[in-house]
């Protein structure tokens, strides 16, 4: 299992005459030392090029870096038909650029794919976007993120239409979208967007391995196919509060590697056996229950 970001990070503290290459390897050691990966840039050089972004990022560490791009169907929200198209087209030309660089997972964001609903021209547009963005584009793993909202509606047939290799989706601020985790097919790779932004967030280790096992419970994914991630932009915190948040994330992925009868002794074992804890069969965690007050 893995754990990696899901939008950007705030400026690290630093200097105010900070270049942005500076700026971006701090954000990437801080993803290391969480124990994150893919890594990203943090959204710190958004000025560049995509090719540009890359390979700065993978300049700096041996981790696995993602590129993240926004989608032609965002890209052009409101537009016309000939817009959206002719993002895709436009966008497709850098995937490929990044692709043929040794670039080894692209994500793109389609936020605006909440909108969509039931409308079936909407969803013939994105599907068509998709098919033409990611025309010809080969040797990279495809991940389509969809964060800010319920998606549900939109269904899996219209977002998963193009050969995206996972699926990555808010589970905080849509709930609603563990339908579409829970329609994707198993071969599929599913990341689990359940670390909040909100910097007072409940982010116990049981809360994010509990998502991480459902997850894997679906479609018969399996463990493999399945990452941690934020939900959403940490950018809004203090640095030391993203910082803290990613360890978190690193920590529960960590956790989820370990042998079933070590992990059931770390945390609450309901995070771990779903079955048991929905049939009410496993008692609170000695660790969790109420301690008695002296005198009482």
């Amino acid at each position: 299992m893995f754990a990696t970001l899901l939008g950007p990070l705030p400026r690290p503290p630093l200097a105010p005459n900070a270049s942005d290459l500076e700026l971006v390897e701090a954000a990437v050691r801080a993803q290391e030392a969480a124990g994150l990966e893919p890594i990203t840039d943090g959204g710190l050089q958004n000025a560049q090029s995509p090719l540009d972004r890359w390979l700065a990022m993978a300049g700096i560490t041996e981790r696995a870096a993602k590129q993240d791009m926004v989608g032609p169907f965002t890209r052009a929200r409101g537009g016309v038909a000939a817009a959206v198209l002719e993002e895709a087209d436009a966008i497709n030309a850098d995937l490929r650029t990044l692709a043929a660089a040794g670039c080894p997972l692209i994500e793109i964001h389609e936020p605006a794919a909440i909108e969509i609903g039931k409308g079936e021209a909407a969803r013939r547009l994105f599907r068509d976007a998709q098919h033409r963005l990611l025309d010809g584009v080969d040797g990279t793993h495809l991940s389509l993120a969809i964060i800010g909202g319920n998606a549900d509606e939109t269904g899996i047939e219209t977002l998963l239409s193009a050969r995206y290799a996972s699926l990555a989706v808010d589970l905080i601020a849509g709930p609603e979208n563990w339908r579409l985790v829970v329609a994707t097919p198993g071969d599929r790779g599913i990341v689990c967007g359940v670390l909040s932004p909100e910097a007072d967030s409940d982010d116990s280790h049981e809360v994010l391995l509990w998502a991480a096992a459902y997850a894997a419970s679906t479609a018969r994914r399996g463990p493999a196919r399945v990452g941690l991630a934020t939900a959403g932009s940490l950018s809004a915190l203090p640095w030391e509060t993203a910082v803290a948040k990613m360890r978190r994330l690193g920590e529960a992925a960590r956790l989820a590697d370990l042998p079933s009868e070590e992990l059931r002794r770390s945390i609450d074992p309901r995070a771990v056996d779903i079955r048991s804890a929905a049939l009410g069969r496993v008692g609170p965690h000695p660790r969790r229950s109420r301690q008695r007050r002296p005198g009482r």
